[in-house]
Parts: structure tokens; C-alpha cells; sequence
């Protein structure tokens, strides 16, 4: 009870946010940036440039796909970190609302709409966290964490009337960790690092600012571009398997045969 009560309160406090944050013409085109390294292992399939500045290591690229370019320490990843740092720092400098400090809450199970909202220290999802825009496409989703985001295994961020991926933003003060099979969205904005379990899907970005992206055969895409066509095949069913379901066939084929001859002869 008080938790619905206290979503009530953040719905009703809360304001809408428009074009507050915006992420510069060169860094909105990377779906993974890194500060350190970019590290993949497996299949991740990513849509969107990935890049690499001021650290010397991308690898993983393949098995790991890219709809788009890998930059690695050139000019173009160097003015992607000059604009997240100043997207960062925008999204750090609003002021949160009284009312929209969660602190110590857990953002699973919570609705909240357009606005501004902080965590002095960690934050944490386990659930769905719904976004909703209020039938405005261009409201701003921005959270402030003090410190880490960690999400728990098949946690989940859903965006309902008209809420955009590309209009959510999430500030750390040092890292995020996603839980496997998670499904997020929006501008992960790290100042260290951010880390992917496997099976992740985020719809959005991840921007580390000096630290490491490290992937484990997840999917990051930017709204609007398409990931790679690829993946791991299916796996075969085992012989065994196949066997059976023939054996479970012929034998439905012959009942209904002989259901068929019974209704004949009489």
C-alpha cells in the first residue's frame, strides 16, 4: 500500500522534461563507447558505431557483429567522449524534485512519469520498471545515481504512451552491471565502467566515459538502426528427439485409422 501511495505521490509531483538532455551529433551515433577497452565475447550483435578512446583495445569484433564502425583511439571517438562528457554533466546538474528522490527504493515495480529523478548512492531494478510519457513523445526520463546500477536476472525497463528509448537517460557516478536477460533501455552514461551479463538487450546506448564495456553475447542497439543479420544458429534437436516425435506421429496417424475403419464397418 505505501508503495503504490508513493507512486502516486512521484506521478503527481514529478514534471515533464523536454529536450534537457541531448547527446552531441558524433557520440549519438556510437551504440557501445569505452573509455578503457571494449571487450565482447560471443555473438553480442550491436547497432550502432562502436568505439574506443583514449584506451588502444577493442576486441571481440567478430564473433561480436556491428551494423555500423568500429573506431578505435581515432578523432571520431575522441569527440564522442568531448560530447558524452558534456551530456553527462547536463543530466548531473539538474535539480531533482524532493518528491523524485528514490534512495534506498527499489526501481522494480515502479510507474513514473516524465522528470527528473536521483539516488544519492546505488540504484537497483529487480522487475519491470515502466516509463510513462503521458502521450508526449519528446518527455525526458532522466535518473541520477550517485554511485552503481545493478539490475537482477530478466529485470526490465518498459516504455508505454509514447515514452522514447532515445529520451531516457541514465547518469552514474561510476558504474552499471546488467543482470542476465535483462531488458533496459536508454543512454547509459557511466563515468567508469559498464558491464554486461549474458543474454542482455538494451535499446539505447552504453557510454562509458574511462572505464571498460565488456559484453557476453548480448544485443545493443541505437532506436532507429537495425542490428546485423547473424547470430547462432539454431541447435539441432537430438536424434533421439526426432525419433520420438515420429514415433508420437505414426502413432496418430494409425488411431486415426483405425477410428476411421470402425466407423465404416458399422
Amino acid at each position: 500500500m505505501n508503495k503504490l501511495i508513493a507512486i502516486f505521490v512521484w506521478s503527481s509531483l514529478s514534471f515533464t522534461v523536454s529536450a534537457q538532455v541531448s547527446l552531441g551529433p558524433t557520440v549519438s551515433t556510437f551504440a557501445v563507447l569505452g573509455g578503457s577497452t571494449v571487450t565482447n565475447t560471443g555473438t553480442t550483435l550491436i547497432g550502432g558505431n562502436v568505439g574506443l578512446s583514449p584506451g588502444s583495445s577493442i576486441t571481440g569484433f567478430p564473433p561480436g557483429l556491428v551494423n555500423g564502425t568500429i573506431h578505435t583511439t581515432d578523432a571520431f571517438a575522441a569527440q564522442a567522449q568531448v560530447e558524452l562528457t558534456t551530456a553527462f554533466n547536463t543530466a548531473m546538474g539538474l535539480a531533482c524534485p524532493g518528491g523524485n528522490v528514490l534512495t534506498g527504493l527499489d526501481l522494480g515495480g515502479l510507474t513514473l512519469t516524465p522528470g527528473v529523478y536521483c539516488f544519492s548512492s546505488s540504484a537497483q531494478l529487480t522487475g519491470t520498471l515502466t516509463l510513462n510519457a503521458l502521450g508526449n513523445p519528446n518527455a525526458e526520463f532522466i535518473f541520477q545515481i550517485g554511485t552503481t546500477l545493478t539490475t537482477a536476472t530478466t529485470s526490465a525497463v518498459v516504455l508505454i504512451n509514447q515514452a522514447q528509448a532515445s529520451s531516457v537517460f541514465w547518469e552514474l557516478g561510476t558504474s552499471a552491471t546488467f543482470g542476465t536477460g535483462t531488458s533496459f533501455v536508454g543512454n547509459v552514461m557511466a563515468l567508469a565502467s559498464i558491464s554486461f551479463n549474458s543474454g542482455v538487450s538494451l535499446q539505447g546506448r552504453a557510454l562509458a566515459r574511462n572505464g571498460a564495456v565488456t559484453l557476453i553475447g548480448d544485443t545493443v542497439s541505437i532506436p532507429g538502426v537495425g542490428l546485423p543479420p547473424g547470430g547462432p544458429a539454431a541447435t539441432p534437436a537430438p536424434p533421439s528427439l526426432i525419433l520420438v516425435t515420429i514415433g508420437l506421429i505414426c502413432a496418430g496417424i494409425y488411431q486415426a485409422r483405425e477410428r476411421l475403419l470402425n466407423l465404416i464397418r458399422s
